[in-house]
């Protein structure tokens, strides 16, 4: 039973409130703000509580999405009408940022009201709920007839064609008519989130993958189903090593009568964006990690403490990954620095405590470094050991670290009109980390 739901920005402003029992006041949500903003260190708890009430939050595009309670409700059912919360707002405004849930304030509390009536949730479908819901989405993008950079000279194709724009699946899925706005596709991406822990000595000592496939659906009509491949069994766990995943667990709508034999997932498909497949995959890559880092720390005549690092990437030279940030911890006053090209920044952090080096493009095959001068107050031996580890934030479009690979998606039966496919892939570094 759900006494209320808010959505705040990441600097407390109400962006959405809807109180559905009268159980607490509006002062609660500024209590949350108060309750997150006061905790120190890492994420704040997902559950919180003042008094009687509970708070149980998720964060999602750079929003706080919070529900609150009295009952003795289960904290893992709120989380879940949480989740499935952002992704109809993500199907119906088409984006979860701050600047769109401003621009369809009035489609949000639509949806809350058909979603849930007097605490109780009643469905979160997409396909049920565009049949009640008449408010158009506001698009944060307006199309612009000026926007000609996929024609070629007199009209012709273009290499850039072959290749769906950064935004082409964030537009919303239906229309106020229950219609879907754009072209005809089907997104299936593949993401995958790494856990490293790489030893002083560049011995891998941990590493874990998570992945999962979701397909979005922008077809009107769902009465056929399309089916994808995976790679052939045998590549896949227990017949050889060019993919291996240890655990997966399939959407109830998968239909799972060729996996066995094909690897070939069949989905009836759905509007909107769905998880299909999760897997995972512990204690082993199938190929090396694509960072190396060389440290090197010692202390100078002046006092001062020297921090040599020389950062690899191991992917083929063709790859290049956009933004790359480490994180070094150490003590220190003041720095200097020498970088290996001018495009790169660094900086100090003092409520971290850390160094923030920053890298705007890094190719395949390419080896950086960065030289950094600390003044530490009271610098002995033992301050040498309170240098590090280094952590990595980046993403890496184009590749999977499983090698986990689409073969072909399918549609049956063929959908009139023209419909366009588009297969994606990406690596985050949900933690990457490289001791010295």
């Amino acid at each position: 039973m759900i006494s209320q739901v808010f959505i705040l920005s990441s600097k407390g402003d109400h962006l959405i409130y809807k109180d559905f029992r009268g159980e607490a006041g509006k002062d609660a949500v500024n209590k949350f703000y108060e309750m997150v903003t006061a905790l120190t260190g890492g994420q704040p708890p997902v559950v919180m509580k003042h008094k009687e009430l509970h708070f149980v939050h998720i964060r999602q595009g750079g929003l706080y999405w919070v529900a609150t309670t009295k009952a003795d409700a289960s904290p893992f059912t709120i989380i879940e009408f949480l989740n499935r919360l952002t992704a109809l707002v993500k199907d119906y405004c088409g984006c979860l940022s701050e600047k769109s849930v401003q621009m369809n304030f009035a489609l949000i509390y639509e949806l809350l009201d058909e979603v849930v009536d007097f605490g109780y949730i009643q469905t979160t479908s997409t396909d049920i709920l565009k049949n009640f819901i008449q408010t158009e989405a506001v698009s944060s993008k307006p199309f612009s007839l000026f926007d000609l950079s996929n024609v070629g000279l007199f009209g012709a194709d273009t290499q850039q064609n072959k290749v769906a724009p950064s935004a082409a699946a964030t537009r919303p899925i239906v229309s106020s008519q229950g219609e879907q706005g754009g072209k005809n596709e089907i997104f299936v991406d593949v993401i995958e989130r790494m856990s490293v822990v790489i030893g002083a000595n560049g011995v891998l000592m941990k590493a874990d993958i998570e992945g999962e496939i979701r397909v979005k659906c922008y077809m009107p009509s769902c009465s056929g189903e399309f089916s994808f491949s995976l790679p052939p069994p045998s590549l896949l766990s227990g017949y050889g090593a060019a993919v291996r995943v240890d655990e997966c667990s399939f959407h109830q709508a998968v239909r799972l009568d060729e996996f066995d034999t094909y690897r070939i997932l069949k989905v009836c498909p759905s509007q909107g964006e769905q998880t299909v497949m999760q897997y995972q995959l512990c204690d082993d890559l199938p190929t090396a990690p694509p960072f190396r880092l060389f440290p090197s720390i010692e202390r100078d005549s002046g006092g001062r403490l020297l921090m040599y690092l020389k950062l690899r990437c191991d992917l083929p030279p063709k790859r290049s990954l956009p933004l790359l940030s480490l994180f070094s911890p150490s003590l220190f006053s003041s720095l200097s620095q020498e970088l290996s090209s001018p495009d790169q920044s660094a900086e100090l952090q003092p409520k971290n405590k850390a160094v923030h080096w920053e890298i705007p493009r890094f190719p395949g095959g390419a080896q950086l470094s960065a030289l950094f001068k600390l003044e530490v107050s009271g610098l002995s031996a033992a301050s040498l050991q309170e240098v590090g580890p280094v952590s990595l934030n980046f993403e890496l479009p184009k590749y999977t670290s499983t090698g986990l690979q689409i073969r072909f998606l399918r549609l049956s039966p063929i959908q009139p009109g023209p419909s366009q496919r588009w297969v994606r892939y990406v690596t985050h570094s949900d933690s990457y980390t490289i001791r010295i």
